[in-house]
C-alpha cells in the first residue's frame, strides 16, 4: 500500500513525449478522455513530427502530447509542462529547454543507453552526469517492468511487449494524477476486440502501471484536481477538425441540403474528411478527389447542382484551388472552402501551425475576386463557425472560405454539445418559376436579377423547367447572365460582387474591458484567442487596465471595426504571422497599429503577451 498522500491542486500541465513509435498521442488522448471525464476544463496540444517515420531514437522524431486540465477555465495549453514523461533520450533532450526548474521529469531509463545518448548528442547520461538537479527527476525502468508484468503471454513476442509500454505510463500517470481507468479500459476493448492476446497485454500493462504508482515509494504525493464550474449540459471533448466536420453535417441539415465533400487528403486538413467519410447515413458525400483542383472542382460542381459544396485544404492547397474559387465568384454560388493552416511556404511544416494564409484568402485570386472570410477561436468554436460559413454562404451565394489552423485543428477542449432548439434555421429557396418579364411581357428566369437585401442571385437547380440559364467564368451581363465584355458592364458587375460581400450581416465587434477606461485594447482573430485571453488575464491580476476583442469575421469586418481601433490610444495585434491583419487594419483605418509575430509552429505563451501588454500599459501610464 503507497504511503503517499493526496494533494490538491488547481491546475497541471503535463508533457508525454517519445520516439514517434512510442504511442504518445494514444496516451495523451486517453489520459484527455479520463481528465474530461471527471470534468475538468481543458485544453491540448499535440506536436507531431514532420516526418512519416524519422530513426528512431532521433530529434526529429520526438513527438509530444501536452495537456493542461485545471478546476477552472483554461484557456490555453500551457506555457510550460509541470511533468515531462521522457521515453527517450531524444524525447528528453527536445523538451528540456520548455520545463521549469522544480518541474517533474519521469524518464525511461531503459533507453538511456550509449548508442541512444549518442544519438541525441549526449557525451555523458544526464541521468548521472548531475545536469538535472534542478529538476524532481523519477527514474523508471518502463520498458523493462512492462515486458516483466506480461511474462505470461507467451503468444507475445517481446517486441509486441515492449510498444504497451505507454499504457504502463498512462496507467502511472492515472494514478499520479487520480483518474479514472474505465473509459480506456472500454476504449481498449473496443479496438483489440479481434486481438485478444495484445487486448488482455494493454490492460495488463495500463494496471500494472497503476499499481506500480500505488506501490513505489519513489511519490511522496498523489494530485488531485477538482472538476471545474462550467454551465449545465451534454459535454464532449472535441478536436476542431471533428467539430468543423459535425458542424458542416449540421449546418447541411439545417439548410436541408445534402452535403457534399470534394477534398484531397493534406495535414493538418485530413481528419475532416475522414470524419465526413464516415457520416454518409446523415445525407453526407464524400469524394477523395486525384489533387486539390478536382477536389474544389467537384464541389463547386455539386453546389451548382443543388448541393452544399465543401472542399478542404491547407495552405498550398488553397493556392491551387484559387482558381477555382474565382470561378465560384464569377458563378455567384454557395462553397465552403476550410483552410487549415500550417506552416510554410511551399511544402514549409506540415505538421505545425500558422496564420500566414489570411492575405491569400483575402486576395490571392485573379482579378477583383471578394469572397467572405471567417476563423474560429477555439476546438469548440469551429462548430459554430462551420455554421456561420453555411449561412453565409447560401444567404449571399459566395464562396466562403474559413481560417482554421493546426493548433485547433488538433487540439481539443470539453465542448457542450448544443441543443437541437438551439441550432440556426439555415433553409433554402430555391426557384421554381420565371422571375421577370422579357420586353413583350412574357415570363422569363434572368439569373442575375439579385434579392435586393442581400444583392443575391437566385440560386436555380439544374433541369428545372423554364430557368435554364449560362455559367461559365466570361463575365457575365447584368441581370440576364449573357456573356458581355462590355466595359461599363464589367465595372458595374465588379463593383455589385464587391458591393454583396461589403454588405454581409455579421456582429459588431465586442469589446471586454471590465474597468471601462482602459487605453490599451489587444486584437485577435483566428487561434490566438486563447494565448490572448491567457495573457489578458495575466496582466489584469497585476493591476493592468486592458482591454480585448476579437475577430471571427475577417471579410467583411464588423461594421463597428473602425471605431472600436479608434476608441483605444494603444492597439497590439499578435498574430502568427509577419503582421497581416496588422498591415489591414493601418491601411484601412489608418489607426497605428504595434504588430507582435511570431512564426514557430507553435502558439504564443500567455506569459510572453502578458510581458507585452505590461509594457504598453506601463508606457501609457507614464
Amino acid at each position: 500500500m503507497s504511503t503517499s498522500t493526496v494533494k490538491r491542486v488547481d491546475r497541471v500541465v503535463i508533457r508525454f513525449a517519445g520516439d514517434s513509435g512510442d504511442g504518445m498521442q494514444l496516451t495523451g488522448d486517453r489520459f484527455t478522455s479520463q481528465t474530461a471525464l471527471l470534468g475538468n476544463d481543458l485544453s491540448t496540444l499535440p506536436n507531431f513530427p514532420a516526418e512519416i517515420r524519422a530513426p528512431q531514437g532521433t530529434l526529429p522524431g520526438v513527438s509530444s502530447f501536452q495537456l493542461h486540465f485545471a478546476d477552472h477555465a483554461v484557456l490555453t495549453p500551457g506555457d510550460a509542462p509541470d511533468v515531462l514523461v521522457a521515453m527517450n533520450p531524444a524525447a528528453l533532450k527536445a523538451n528540456l529547454r520548455d520545463l521549469p526548474r522544480g518541474a517533474t521529469i519521469i524518464v525511461n531509463t531503459d533507453e538511456f543507453s550509449k548508442r541512444n545518448l549518442s544519438k541525441v548528442g549526449y557525451a555523458t547520461n544526464p541521468l548521472e552526469d548531475g545536469s538535472l538537479e534542478s529538476y524532481d527527476v523519477h527514474p523508471v525502468a518502463l520498458t523493462s517492468i512492462t515486458v516483466e508484468a506480461l511474462g505470461e503471454f507467451d503468444g507475445l513476442t517481446r517486441k509486441e511487449k515492449e510498444r504497451a509500454k505507454n499504457m504502463f505510463a498512462l496507467g502511472l500517470l492515472s494514478w499520479l494524477y487520480t483518474r479514472p481507468m474505465e473509459g480506456t479500459e472500454a476504449f481498449l476493448k473496443a479496438k483489440f476486440a479481434g486481438k485478444p492476446d495484445i487486448l488482455d497485454a494493454n490492460l495488463t500493462a495500463l494496471r500494472a502501471g497503476y499499481n506500480y504508482g500505488e506501490t513505489t515509494e519513489d511519490f511522496a504525493n498523489a494530485y488531485e484536481v477538482a472538476p471545474a464550474a462550467m454551465p449545465a449540459g451534454t459535454y464532449r471533448n472535441i478536436t476542431g477538425n471533428v467539430a468543423l466536420a459535425l458542424g458542416l453535417v449540421t449546418a447541411a441539415h439545417q439548410a436541408r441540403l445534402p452535403l457534399f465533400l470534394g477534398s484531397y487528403p493534406i495535414t493538418p486538413a485530413s481528419d475532416i474528411l475522414h470524419t465526413l467519410s464516415g457520416l454518409k447515413r446523415y445525407g453526407v458525400t464524400t469524394m477523395q478527389a486525384e489533387d486539390e483542383i478536382a477536389g474544389v472542382g467537384a464541389a463547386l460542381g455539386a453546389s451548382f447542382g443543388g448541393s452544399l459544396g465543401v472542399t478542404t485544404t491547407s495552405g498550398p492547397g488553397l493556392a491551387l484551388k484559387a482558381e477555382t474559387i474565382g470561378l465560384a465568384v464569377s458563378l455567384e454560388l454557395p462553397l465552403v472552402v476550410c483552410d487549415i493552416q500550417r506552416g510554410g511556404p511551399s511544402t514549409g511544416l506540415p505538421t505545425k501551425t500558422e496564420q500566414a494564409d489570411l492575405l491569400q484568402a483575402l486576395f490571392g485570386r485573379n482579378g477583383e475576386s471578394p469572397v467572405a472570410v471567417v476563423a474560429p477561436s477555439t476546438p469548440g468554436d469551429c462548430f459554430e463557425i462551420a455554421l456561420e460559413a453555411v449561412r453565409i454562404a447560401t444567404t449571399y451565394r459566395t464562396p466562403v472560405i474559413v481560417l482554421s489552423d493546426g493548433y485547433l485543428a488538433n487540439g481539443a477542449e470539453p465542448w457542450k454539445v448544443p441543443t437541437t432548439a438551439e441550432l440556426p434555421d439555415l433553409s433554402v429557396q430555391f426557384p421554381t418559376e420565371p422571375n421577370d418579364t422579357n420586353d413583350a411581357g412574357e415570363p422569363v428566369f434572368h439569373p442575375y436579377l439579385r434579392d435586393p437585401e442581400t444583392l443575391a442571385r437566385p440560386w436555380a437547380i439544374p433541369g428545372t423547367p423554364g430557368l435554364e440559364h449560362r455559367v461559365g467564368g466570361i463575365e457575365k451581363a447584368d441581370v440576364t447572365g449573357n456573356i458581355s465584355y462590355d466595359p461599363d458592364n464589367h465595372d458595374h458587375m465588379v463593383r455589385l460582387r464587391q458591393a454583396k460581400i461589403d454588405g454581409i450581416r455579421v456582429p459588431d465587434l465586442q469589446v471586454e474591458d471590465p474597468t471601462g477606461d482602459a487605453r490599451v485594447l489587444v486584437l485577435g482573430w483566428g487561434s490566438t484567442y486563447g494565448p490572448i485571453a491567457a495573457g489578458v488575464r495575466l496582466a489584469r491580476a497585476t493591476g493592468a487596465r486592458v482591454a480585448q476583442a476579437h475577430l471571427r469575421h475577417l471579410a467583411p469586418l464588423p461594421a463597428n471595426t473602425g471605431d472600436v481601433l479608434r476608441a483605444y490610444d494603444h492597439v497590439i495585434v499578435p498574430e502568427m504571422n509577419l503582421g497581416q491583419l496588422a498591415l489591414l487594419l493601418r491601411a484601412r483605418f489608418l489607426v497605428d497599429i504595434q504588430s507582435h509575430t511570431a512564426v514557430r509552429g507553435l502558439p504564443f505563451p500567455a506569459t510572453e503577451l502578458a510581458d507585452v501588454i505590461a509594457r504598453a500599459v506601463k508606457e501609457h501610464q507614464q
